[in-house]
């Protein structure tokens, strides 16, 4: 049976399910090729970090550290990761890497959850997901002994339909397909739901507007998303629950439309460098805007980083160059890395999403892809990976091979 069968024989059932049940076949439809917006990539990353991570220094020799498995799967179906602008300086974050910083180790994470071939996540911990629903409902100012929390587990008929449906493809349920993925609380005017990966989606039920003298819209210039930022950061410090949060307006690229975007979003600033890295990438809260200007979505994850592997030596930017230039890479471009003159900006971020086995940092470089460029003047800036953790400890070392990974 194909896709499109299989789909139409589900239509009866939640959306979820049916989405699900078609990305199982064996043989899904070739993904499209479309550039991922700053929002989008943004959205993505949003990681909060709801334990501190340990910063403790590598004891003794590091030749006993285990070898770290570099994930090649990042195609997602989204089309590559490219960003279009006039030039890279419109790109902008709040990063706190710098080259002159000079690590010489950084701590690496194992991802407590693993994905099957349908994309599944497995390995949560329901108990951890509890009690982060509670707490962000305990931030919200709500008597946590009065809420009651449901999940997205179908009911016994629902499951049976879709059993019989997989039998139609020919397939079975995959194991631990119908595990609870997600948490929720429903009040009467908002909705939070947590899911496997510890991400908390705060959805306020109507939207809340801001006050007049903000502007908070998918386009607001990059003031306007400054001031609304300072706005949000007064009227939900208690929700961000950060010590020191740290504006980070995020993106300045461009649509297909010529309209240019930004995010709102905050990160924890206190500690010392490597701290202030590390929460960059994982202790993170931001705030979304509906079409009518309104906050209608906060997202704040905690991603579990109990597994601690160990403190990593890092290489040098230069040393990541190398690699780049050699073709040891990540990326989702459908195009080789063009040259060293096509290198216009490097960063140093953690690669956290659900299917990498491994929490770990990469350099990530903003490459010019002269196959993209527009008469208007438009460039497209594409993103390529470099593991950050020195080569000698990494098992499988990306290399080019004229496709995406």
């Amino acid at each position: 049976m194909n896709t499109k069968k299989f789909s139409d024989a589900l239509s009866e059932i939640d959306d979820r399910y049916v989405q699900e049940a078609a990305q199982y076949q064996k043989h899904p439809p070739k993904a499209r090729w479309i550039k991922w917006s700053a929002a989008a990539a943004c959205l993505a990353a949003v990681v909060y970090m709801g334990s501190r991570p340990s910063l403790s220094k590598p004891q003794g020799d590091t030749d006993n550290l285990p070898l770290l498995t570099v994930t090649n799967d990042m195609s997602d179906g989204m089309g590559f990761e490219g960003y279009m602008a006039y030039d890279i300086t419109e790109l902008v974050n709040a990063n706190p890497w710098s080259e002159e910083l000079s690590l010489s180790t950084l701590p690496v994470y194992q991802n407590p959850l693993s994905c099957n071939e349908a994309q599944n996540a497995s390995g949560a911990d329901l108990d951890k997901m509890r009690a982060f629903l509670l707490e962000i409902a305990g931030r919200l100012g709500l008597d946590t002994d009065l809420l009651t929390i449901t999940d997205d587990v179908p009911d016994k008929e629902t499951q049976q339909i879709i059993r019989e449906k997989f039998e139609m493809a020919g397939s079975v349920v995959p194991e631990g397909y119908f595990e609870p993925t997600r948490l929720i609380i429903q009040t009467e005017d908002l909705k939070i739901e947590v899911g496997q990966s510890l991400t908390a989606d705060i959805t306020f039920e109507p939207a809340a507007a801001l006050p007049g003298r903000y502007r908070f819209t998918h386009f607001s210039s990059y003031e306007e998303a400054v001031a609304a930022g300072q706005y949000l950061k007064a009227q939900y410090r208690g929700l961000i629950g950060m010590e020191e949060p740290q504006m980070d307006i995020c993106g300045g690229d461009y649509n297909i439309y010529g309209q240019q975007a930004y995010s709102i979003e905050f990160f924890e600033a206190k500690g010392n460098a490597a701290e202030k890295i590390l929460h960059y990438n994982f202790k993170r809260a931001a705030f979304y805007c509906d079409d009518e200007g309104k906050l209608f979505l906060v997202r704040i994850s905690c991603p579990d980083l109990s597994q601690q592997v160990g403190d990593y030596p890092v290489i040098t930017l230069e040393e990541a160059e190398k690699l780049l230039i050699n073709g040891n890479y990540l990326t989702t471009v459908p195009y080789e890395m063009p040259g060293l003159a096509h290198i216009k900006k490097a960063e140093l971020i953690y690669r956290s999403g659900a299917r990498e086995e491994y929490f770990m940092p990469y350099y990530r470089f903003y490459v010019e892809l002269p196959e993209e460029s527009q008469e208007n003047g438009l460039k497209t800036y594409g993103a390529y990976y470099v593991p950050a953790v020195s080569g000698e400890y990494i098992a499988n070392m990306p290399v080019w091979d004229e496709r995406f990974n």
